[in-house]
């Protein structure tokens, strides 16, 4: 077998192995047809019948993977039948607070719908008989964690059309403490700050402390199906200054496999694909940041903020804000350090990143995310034309001194070592390097593997449209018309490559386009496109390439000479 030719092989095996493998771990096509149903309506919306956990945990400093209870027993369906929630609209942001603890237990996004085909907003966070996914926040006073039955001011709250902020105030008393837990919410921003306004009114001192928590359960994620075997993540992550973004999957936190950590500053995330919920406490303070599970056995992420010794007749504020909402890097670089990190682009990052930076550039021309890809993909191929080049001359030399290797082939077949020495001989006649066309193409895959995961978790494909009948760029072509391209492209651009001498190694590399067809007919309209485009490219750049090597008469001259 020809070894320049395995040496090819071996990287686009390894391409391709690499891309499901990845898929299977951190992605996977939407298929929303196999997605639950979530409307609008109020039967799908939080009711005053569902069970709502009581839980707020708070770890035991002396033993750092344990939790202690905070003794309130969970609520029941009578306890809760008699609450109303209080809703909240802005542009961005449709939640209901349970005033039981003053919890948002239901968080949709207008601006995000749940399938390209309905009017029905995107939900992220809900409590009901399908899903248990809350964020919860609250106070532990005196070293006691109580959940606060809070009295709002209204139970229906609207940002108005020339108002950019609306604050929700509620308000409790606890044996003389007065408490206002304050949530402000902004015009476009994803971004909840909540406060607590305490007041001690009593002759004692007390101490408070500010707990957040994202507990949910192992449902499935709404905005990723599953094909082929392949999901999406789901899980918790974490940040310090000295971590600055960690994972920690639910099956860690239901076997507690994460030591408690204290540092000042930092976040708690609970990521899938496209969207994000983190507590993220003020970064000049110290925090403790842990994992449990509540009694409803939800895998819970959580901070606790420092003690405030409050004097009598004093005050005190704490705070940290909430943030709920699409993986879009410049509103998560607001709310925190490394909170962008949630937009996670593997390993090679730094790769990845500045091919984002370029394609939100492009788009910022451009208007069309589909022509954005097809811009960049041009781009990148300019920039490792050069590389490319070197890569398409080799194998065009190989392909115009074919018949001479064929030749050589046939006269010492029997022979190998004949045969190598012979070989060995013509290259260096023909100044022929066998990887000549191998190495390059090994250095560019890690612009490919990183183009590929970058524009996989990049929200903003998200229902996207490009042209004609391709209307969502995050999900496969619904008539397979790209794949289908990009495997003919394939298949042209192999026949401008030589014929490897071994047969059997000419048939695998025709089966190629092939099985690269199949695996491309469940991914994103939007990497296919750049993978279409790439080939095109090629194809033109290596086509030009071949014929000017053709017709260049120092090639071959051994050949004819001998």
């Amino acid at each position: 077998m020809d070894v320049k030719r395995l040496l090819l092989l071996i990287p686009m095996a390894v391409l391709a192995y690499l891309l499901v493998i990845q898929w299977n771990q951190d992605y996977g096509p939407t298929d929303y047809d196999s997605t639950p149903e979530i409307t609008q309506s109020s039967s799908d919306a939080p009711s005053a019948n569902a069970e709502s956990s009581n839980d707020l945990t708070v770890p035991s400093t002396s033993a750092p993977n344990s939790a202690v209870d905070d003794g309130l027993a969970s609520n029941t369906e009578s306890e809760t039948s008699s609450r109303d929630f209080i809703a909240v609209a802005t542009d961005v942001l449709d939640v209901r607070i349970d005033p039981h603890g003053g919890d948002i237990i239901y968080a949709a996004l207008p601006q995000h719908k749940m399938t390209l085909d309905t009017e029905r907003n995107y939900v992220l966070l809900s409590d009901n008989s399908t899903r248990s996914y809350v964020a919860r926040s609250g106070l532990q006073l005196d070293g006691q964690a109580s959940r606060i039955e809070f009295t709002p001011e209204s139970n229906a709250y609207r940002l108005a059309d020339d108002d950019d902020q609306l604050v929700v105030d509620l308000r409790a008393d606890v044996n003389g403490v007065d408490i206002i837990k304050r949530l402000t919410f902004e015009r476009g921003n994803y971004a909840v700050n909540v406060d607590y306004y305490i007041a001690n009114n009593t002759d004692a001192p007390v101490s408070a402390r500010f707990i957040g928590q994202l507990a949910r359960d192992n449902s499935p994620d709404p905005s990723s199906g599953v094909a082929m075997g392949m999901k999406s993540y789901i899980g918790a992550a974490y940040s310090t200054p000295d971590e600055r973004y960690e994972k920690i999957d639910f099956e860690d936190i239901q076997n507690r496999n994460f030591e408690n950590r204290e540092a000042q500053g930092g976040w708690i995330a609970l990521i899938q694909h496209y969207f994000v919920s983190a507590w993220a406490p003020p970064q000049d303070q110290q925090n403790l940041y842990y994992v449990t599970t509540d009694s409803s056995d939800r895998n819970v992420v959580a901070f606790a903020g420092p003690t405030s010794n409050i004097a009598a007749e004093g005050e005190a504020t704490l705070g940290a804000t909430l943030y709920m909402g699409p993986k879009v890097q410049d509103h998560l670089e607001q709310v925190a350090p490394n909170l962008r990190l949630t937009v996670d682009y593997g390993w090679l990052w730094f790769i990845a990143n500045p091919l984002f930076w370029l394609l939100d550039k492009i788009h910022d021309i451009v208007g069309n995310w589909g022509w954005s890809i097809v811009l960049l993909t041009v781009v990148v191929k300019l920039v490792l034309f050069p590389l490319s080049a070197k890569a398409y001359k080799s194998m065009a030399r190989m392909r115009k001194l074919g018949p001479e290797m064929q030749r050589l082939k046939e006269t010492y077949g029997d022979d190998r070592q004949k045969m190598s020495q012979e070989m060995m001989k013509f290259y260096q006649k023909e100044k022929i390097n066998p990887l000549g066309g191998c190495l390059p193409i090994v250095i560019q895959m890690p612009v490919f593997i990183a183009l590929y995961w970058m524009l996989l978790e990049s929200v903003e494909l998200r229902h996207a449209p490009f042209i004609f009948w391709i209307h969502d760029l995050s999900v496969k072509d619904p008539y397979f018309i790209l794949p289908i391209l990009m495997g003919i492209s394939m298949y042209v651009q192999q026949l401008l490559n030589p014929t490897p001498p071994d047969p059997m190694q000419a048939k695998i590399m025709k089966m190629l386009p092939i099985i690269f067809t199949f695996f491309f007919l469940w991914f994103p309209a939007g990497l296919v496109i750049y993978w279409v485009t790439n080939n095109i490219i090629s194809v033109a750049q290596q086509y030009f390439i071949t014929r000017s090597i053709e017709k260049d008469p120092s090639v071959g001259k051994g050949m004819r000479t001998k």
